[in-house]
């Protein structure tokens, strides 16, 4: 006769099978819901847009130029307080635009203190359409608890700014500062080989230098008066103040607040930047006055941003089956798939390819916010636009806030390009870079040896030190990839190759300098580069809709994010094995730094140029 398990076995047998059994229920019970829940997002009715309400703009997070179809992460937003982390641009500047000419809508309300990030170029985008608005005879409020430099060039347009008393404008002008490695380096041993052409190639030199070089900071200040003339220009036109204003702001503000007891808001309203300092329920108050109260939540009656846009969205007639497709490199260009942070050359190509394919698409607005990055990756996406007009489809590249070097790379070969004044540009010029670290293994007692059957095999191991001949290669490769690139740069915008080298050598430029220069054809923003790209496509406007072409995502990835990934490039992996000693946390500081730095081709068109605007 069999005898019977112990109680203490026999109890954690069912403790583990009451495990099991919950686990698995609620895997069951997750899908369902997530099942459900994607079922009634889909099936959610679009709001109704009632009459004599306002149109509430609160973006939160970056402004970004994707406009990201995510069920899966919408889905979870609907289980938590979590602020989304973008707001897309075009979803504001359509709502505003329509919005103008829109009956219901008497006035737009700006709150902008959750708004984290944004461009230039796209803020004046906004302010452009926010200026309409008010060219429609229908008034413009803002309110902020403060407002850094971003969020106040946004309400500067506004007719009526008001701040908390306990707030402040905070304006401190336009910088890009970086670190610089050179001296960690050599304490580390770490070697690395840069190989570039250009002068005004400055992504490289927190590699090399430990401050930056005459070139950089010559080329750096320019553009960046360039883009701070302009802010300041727009500041004073909107407030009907002088284009220093922002400038007497900040040399005043020691003797300011001294005259207001430390009293930055009352500052802030002597020096004319904003009209009313009040509190939150002072401005809800006067705005009910204006269109009335909604008892549900205490406020003004308002819309947000995003339900108007769905809504008018929905009104819409669909205006026949003609598209022009858009699509949008956004992020750092990398070899193969890319993110939503990220253009991968293959997912951008893809894109194209499809939009090449697809018979309604009678051209390809390309949307450019990039830094660039890979060489290999640019040269894929530009070759999807090459196969776009020769196959008698269009191309306008739309340049955002930053549009340099690989960035540029994309878009020289389209039959327009449109940049705002502020767009940071050009950036024509390539490097490599492969760090070695045979050095601090060396220190480690970490030694490598071994043969090959050629003197190129292993030569690239960057625990080895790099040879000779290897150099000589790779500077002969980096030389030829910049001749494609002015090349290319100088076929694509019709210029003599000796000019545009002369232009070129890694140097940025704005857009203002960039459209004097050449390299850009028309000043202004997404509007105006789709209506120039309709004209070349034969489409009357109302004929046809945007069509923002996005790549597939998987359901899960987008729920649960890639908690596994690997870590992405061959230095940044070893450092995290490095043992804990006083230099571990540099390393790994290094490791994050050149991780980017890992294309399989080693050669890179990339640009450090973007500025600090200030804020968050």
């Amino acid at each position: 006769m069999k005898e019977p398990r112990p109680l203490i076995v026999r109890l954690f047998s069912w403790i583990w099978t009451l495990i099991v059994f919950c686990f698995r229920a609620l895997v069951v019970i997750s899908l369902l819901l997530i099942v459900v829940g994607l079922w009634a997002g889909s099936r959610s009715q679009t709001p109704a847009i009632e009459d004599n309400i306002a149109l509430a703009v609160i973006p939160t997070g970056e402004i970004s130029d994707q406009v990201i179809d995510d069920q899966g992460r919408a889905f979870v937003r609907q289980f938590s307080d979590a602020k989304p982390g973008q707001t897309p641009l075009r979803v504001i500047v359509d709502a505003i635009e329509a919005a103008a000419s829109d009956h219901r809508i008497p006035s737009l309300v700006i709150k902008l203190d959750d708004m984290t990030g944004a461009g230039l170029p796209q803020l004046e985008e906004i302010a452009v359409a926010i200026q309409h608005f008010r060219a429609s005879g229908k008034p413009v409020y803002a309110y902020g608890d403060s407002y850094d430099q971003r969020q106040y060039f946004l309400a500067s347009q506004a007719d009526e700014i008001s701040l908390d008393p306990f707030g402040a404008v905070l304006l401190e002008g336009f910088s890009v500062y970086t670190n610089y490695f050179k001296d960690a380096l050599d304490k580390l041993g770490v070697e690395v080989n840069i190989f570039r052409v250009g002068e005004f190639k400055s992504a490289v030199e927190p590699y090399e230098r430990n401050d930056m070089s005459p070139e950089a900071r010559t080329a750096n200040q320019a553009w960046l008066g360039d883009l701070w003339a302009l802010y300041g220009a727009s500041v004073g036109a909107a407030r009907k103040l002088t284009p220093d204003a922002a400038d007497r702001y900040i040399a005043g503000m020691s003797a300011g607040l001294a005259r207001h007891k430390g009293d930055i808001a009352a500052y802030a309203l002597e020096a004319g930047l904003v009209t009313q300092v009040e509190t939150q329920a002072g401005f809800r108050k006067r705005m009910i006055e204006r269109v009335g109260e909604d008892a549900r939540h205490g406020s003004f009656r308002q819309i947000d941003v995003g339900s108007y846009h769905a809504a008018i969205q929905a009104e819409k007639a669909a205006g026949g089956r003609d598209q022009l497709a858009v699509v949008v490199v956004q992020g750092e260009i990398v070899d193969g798939e890319g993110d939503e942070l990220r253009a991968g050359g293959d997912t951008i190509s893809e894109l194209l390819d499809r939009a090449r394919r697809d018979e309604h698409v009678k051209a390809v607005l390309l949307r450019v916010n990039s830094p660039g990055g890979s060489v290999f990756a640019s040269e894929k996406i530009r070759r999807g636009v090459l196969a776009l007009q020769a196959a008698g489809k269009p191309v306008v590249a739309s340049m955002s806030t930053l549009a340099a070097s690989g960035g540029y790379w994309v878009s020289m070969d389209a039959d327009q390009i449109w940049a705002e004044p502020t767009t940071i540009t050009g950036s024509i010029g390539i490097f490599g870079m492969i760090p070695t670290i045979a050095e601090p293994l060396n220190r480690l007692g970490v030694h490598t040896d071994g043969v090959g059957t050629t003197p190129l095999a292993g030569a690239f191991r960057i625990d080895r030190p790099l040879g000779t001949e290897i150099r000589t290669l790779v500077q002969l490769q980096i030389e030829k990839g910049y001749r494609n690139f002015i090349e290319g740069v100088a076929k694509g915008r019709e210029l003599p190759v000796a000019q545009v080298d002369t232009i070129a050598r890694g140097r940025v430029w704005s857009g203002k300098a960039a459209k004097e220069l050449g390299l850009v054809d028309s000043l202004g923003g997404f509007p105006e580069a789709e209506a120039a790209l309709a004209t070349l496509a034969g489409l009357a406007p109302g004929s046809y809709r945007l069509n923002e072409l996005q790549p597939e995502r998987d359901l899960f990835k987008q729920l649960f994010g890639d908690l596994f990934g690997a870590r992405q490039g061959s230095f940044a992996a070893l450092v995290d094995h490095l043992p804990a000693t006083g230099l571990a946390g540099s390393a790994r500081l290094l490791g994050a730094a050149l991780g980017r730095f890992d294309d399989p081709q080693r050669v890179y068109a990339y640009c450090f140029c973007t500025p600090q605007l200030g804020g968050r």
